[in-house]
C-alpha cells in the first residue's frame, strides 16, 4: 500500500512529492499524470517563483539547477492609462529584495522547474506515472481505494487533488466550489525585443484588464495579457500583423522592435475557491483549490505555500505515529491554508474590478491610492515583502529555507 499517491504531475505535484521524500525518506510516494510522456518539454509558459518558493526549492536540491534559465526581477512599475494614451504615467515603483540580497522574485521558464523536480524525483525513488489518471476513488477507515483509467487499482493512506482547477477528483469527493467568470482571458506569450529590460516587470493597468510584461533571459519578455474573452480569443486566432500591432500599442516602443517567439493562447479568468480543502484520506492542494486573477501574480506561490504546509503536515504526523490520512490530522493544513487563499481570492477579486474599468472617479482614487502608497516607505516595504512571500513565525518551515 502507498503511504501519499498524488494525483497531478504539474510543479505543485512534484514539489510535494520532493518535500515529502526528502524529509521522510521511508514515505512511498507516486505521482500519476494523465499527461503524454514528454508533454511537458512542450510548455512555452514561464512563472513568477517569489523569494520565499525560491528558498523552498532550495531546500528540495532544485534550485541549482533551476536557477541558470531564471531571470531576476529587481524592479516593478505599476502604470494607469488608456491603450492609445500616448504617455503613461508611472504611479507606483517597487525597487527592494526578498530578504538576504534576494530578489522579490524570478522569472522561470515552466520547463526548467518541472524538469528540475522530475530529477529530483527520479533521484529520491518517487514513482512517477504519465499517461494514466485517477478514474475514481473509495475512502475507507484505512485507506483510499483508487481505480485508474484502465481499471489498475492502487490503495493509499491519503490522495492529494493536484489535477488543476478544473479538477474531476474535487467534484468526485463532493467539495463544492465558489465561482465567478470575470469574461476575461488572459493571452500568453513570449516577446523578444531590441533593448535590454534590466530585470524590469511593468503592470499597465489598461480598461480592459492588467497588461504585464515580465522579464526573460536573452532580451525576452514574457506577457500576460489581459483582454475581453472575445476579443482575445479574437487576437489569438487572428492574423499574426494584427496581432503584433494591437501587441506593439500596449507595450509601447520603450524596447525597440517587438518580435512574437513563442505560440500564443488564451486561458479563461475566473475566481475559483474550495469550500473545503480536505475530506477523509484525500486533499486538495495548488490550483485544485484555488483559482485567482493572475492580476497580482501569486497563483503559483499559492500553491507552493499549499506544498509547504501539506508537507510539513504530514511529516510531523507520521514522526508522531499519527494516521496520516486521518480527517484529524488533515485539518491541520485546511486550517493553515484556507484563510491565506481566502484572503488572497478577494484580494485579487477585489483589484480586478477596481482597475479592470474606465471610470473616471475611480480612475482618480486608485492613482492617488498608488501615489500613496509610492510615498510611504513603510507601506512600500509590505507590499515588497508581501511580493515576496516572506514567511512569517507562523508560516511553513520550508517558505523560511528550512527543512521539515
Amino acid at each position: 500500500m502507498l503511504d501519499v499517491l498524488i494525483a497531478g504531475g504539474g510543479y505543485v505535484g512534484l514539489s510535494l512529492a520532493v518535500s515529502l521524500k526528502k524529509a521522510a525518506p521511508h514515505l512511498d510516494v507516486m505521482v500519476i499524470d494523465g499527461a503524454p510522456e514528454g508533454a511537458w518539454k512542450k510548455d512555452q509558459r514561464a512563472s513568477a517563483v517569489a523569494s520565499a518558493a525560491e528558498r523552498m526549492l532550495d531546500v528540495l536540491g532544485v534550485w541549482d539547477e533551476i536557477a541558470p534559465e531564471a531571470e531576476p526581477i529587481r524592479r516593478m512599475v505599476i502604470t494607469d492609462s488608456k491603450a492609445a494614451d500616448p504617455v503613461r504615467p508611472v504611479f507606483l515603483t517597487f525597487d527592494g529584495d526578498g530578504g538576504e540580497g534576494r530578489p522579490f522574485a524570478h522569472m522561470v521558464p515552466n520547463t526548467a522547474m518541472v524538469g528540475a523536480l522530475r530529477g529530483a524525483c527520479s533521484a529520491l525513488g518517487v514513482v512517477n506515472r504519465q499517461s494514466t489518471m485517477v478514474e475514481s476513488f473509495k475512502s475507507g477507515d484505512h485507506a483510499v481505494a483508487v481505480t485508474l483509467a484502465g481499471g489498475e487499482e492502487l490503495e493509499a493512506r491519503l490522495l492529494v487533488a493536484c489535477d488543476g482547477v478544473r479538477s474531476k477528483l474535487r467534484d468526485a469527493a463532493g467539495i463544492k466550489t465558489v465561482e465567478f467568470d470575470y469574461g476575461q482571458s488572459g493571452i500568453v506569450t513570449t516577446v523578444e525585443h531590441e533593448r535590454p529590460h534590466e530585470g524590469t516587470a511593468e503592470e499597465h493597468f489598461l480598461p480592459a484588464g492588467p497588461f504585464a510584461t515580465l522579464p526573460l533571459k536573452n532580451n525576452r519578455s514574457s506577457l500576460v495579457w489581459t483582454e475581453r474573452t472575445e476579443d482575445a480569443e479574437r487576437l489569438v486566432k487572428g492574423d499574426d500583423f494584427l496581432f503584433e500591432e494591437e501587441l506593439e500599442r500596449r507595450f509601447g516602443h520603450k524596447l525597440g522592435h517587438l518580435k512574437v517567439v513563442g505560440g500564443r493562447r488564451a486561458f479563461p479568468l475566473g475566481l475559483t475557491l474550495a469550500r473545503d480543502f480536505v475530506k477523509p484520506r484525500f486533499a486538495l492542494a495548488g490550483d485544485a483549490a484555488h483559482g485567482i486573477h493572475p492580476i497580482s501574480g501569486q497563483g503559483l506561490n499559492l500553491g507552493f505555500k499549499d506544498v509547504a504546509a501539506l508537507a510539513e503536515t504530514i511529516v510531523e504526523a507520521d514522526r508522531l505515529g499519527l494516521d496520516i490520512g486521518s480527517l484529524a490530522v488533515l485539518e491541520r493544513y485546511q486550517s493553515w491554508r484556507r484563510f491565506d487563499t481566502f484572503r488572497m481570492g478577494v484580494t485579487t477579486d477585489v483589484l480586478n474590478r477596481l482597475f479592470s474599468n474606465d471610470i473616471t472617479p475611480v480612475r482618480i482614487a486608485r492613482d492617488f491610492g498608488l501615489g500613496l502608497v509610492d510615498r510611504l516607505p513603510s507601506l512600500k516595504s509590505f507590499f515588497i515583502r508581501q511580493a515576496a512571500g516572506i514567511a512569517g513565525e507562523t508560516d511553513p518551515r520550508l517558505l523560511s529555507g528550512q527543512p521539515i
